[in-house]
């Protein structure tokens, strides 16, 4: 199955480069369909003109994102001129507490193809 995410052009530039491996999302019902062999097209924000296409090697589920980037070091999900609490925080801004609890986070483990 092929999957289409938008992403901001920071993270869109860290997974070019190969430094994001894993991508944060909500497990909603939506990320839900995703499994592991699954296509992802993301596409670069605002235009969507760039895309990368990347392949599911492994979802790591966690209640919130704060227990998900404390179990894997910063470069995975971006590159080491962020730190975790930036990144904390904007994932924060994006998706509430109460949704976090609701439907838990999921890390998305991918490789370009």
């Amino acid at each position: 199955m092929k999957h289409i995410m938008k992403l901001q052009p920071k993270y869109f530039e860290c997974m070019k480069k190969g430094s994001k491996v894993i991508e944060v999302r909500l497990f909603d019902e939506k990320r839900r369909n995703i499994k592991i062999g699954d296509e992802i097209e993301f596409l670069k924000e605002p235009e969507k003109t760039e895309k990368l296409i990347t392949k599911v090697k492994e979802l790591l589920i966690y209640p919130s994102f704060e227990e998900l980037l404390n179990n894997y070091p910063i470069e995975y999900f971006a590159d080491n001129t962020h730190t975790k609490t930036e990144l904390l925080k904007v994932l924060n801004e994006f998706y509430t507490k109460e949704e976090q609890e609701k439907y838990g986070v999921v890390g998305i483990r991918i490789e370009i193809i």
